[in-house]
């Protein structure tokens, strides 16, 4: 489900049509989480760390409204629920995008998850069966401890989806730190707003549940 917004009356209607003009409307942000807490639960439980830290950033996407914000057509919507388009390892070194629905409750996020996670490792294939603008791109890179990060692409394709990344979980005085980098539209949103998603996500981090 998705509602559009009326851009002529939306408070934020000179910033859209600002940006959206410009060749690469997006910015980036990289910063830390401290990940001590989530580690600790997803591995005594027995859930795929991968999977547990991703559902967490999903969830705190989906309460942050700029988030749920999408350029359709030079139109501007407001989905209800956003789902996530991430990448997926293969053994043969390669990877696939994926396309996993979002529901809140992590236990069925996994249900829902792990055949669509098996479809992709046991294919050639780069793109996912399923897709949709109510997408997050999402992709992980484990070897690495970023600072920064920079994204293949396209500037003729239309493209609002957010793209969000995560590095290597490091330790750092009894922390165990994870780089996560975020790429937005700047006319869909600001700093003030990623800001407010990684303060959600080191909350949602740090529940012990």
């Amino acid at each position: 489900m998705r509602k559009e917004i009326n851009i002529k009356e939306w408070y934020r209607k000179d910033h859209f049509e600002f940006f959206s003009k410009f060749s690469e409307p997006f910015f980036g942000v990289t910063a830390k989480i401290d990940c001590k807490l989530a580690y600790k639960i997803s591995k005594e439980n027995g859930y795929s760390f991968f999977l547990y830290y991703l559902h967490k950033t999903l969830v705190t996407a989906n309460k942050i409204e700029p988030f749920r914000y999408r350029i359709i057509d030079g139109k501007l919507f407001e989905y209800e629920a956003i789902n996530a388009s991430p990448t997926i390892n293969r053994e043969n070194g390669s990877f696939g995008f994926s396309y996993l629905d979002y529901h809140e409750d992590f236990k069925t996020f996994c249900d829902l998850a792990a055949p669509r996670i098996e479809e992709v490792r046991n294919s050639n294939s780069l793109m996912p069966a399923l897709s949709g603008e109510n997408v997050i791109h999402f992709s992980a890179l484990p070897w690495i401890d970023f600072t920064s990060l920079s994204h293949a692409r396209h500037y003729d394709f239309p493209d609002s989806c957010p793209k969000i990344s995560f590095g290597k979980m490091v330790t750092e005085n009894d922390k165990q730190l994870m780089s996560v980098s975020v790429h937005v539209h700047h006319g869909l949103m600001d700093g003030l707003h990623v800001g407010q998603f990684f303060e959600k996500l080191q909350e949602l981090m740090n529940e012990n549940n």
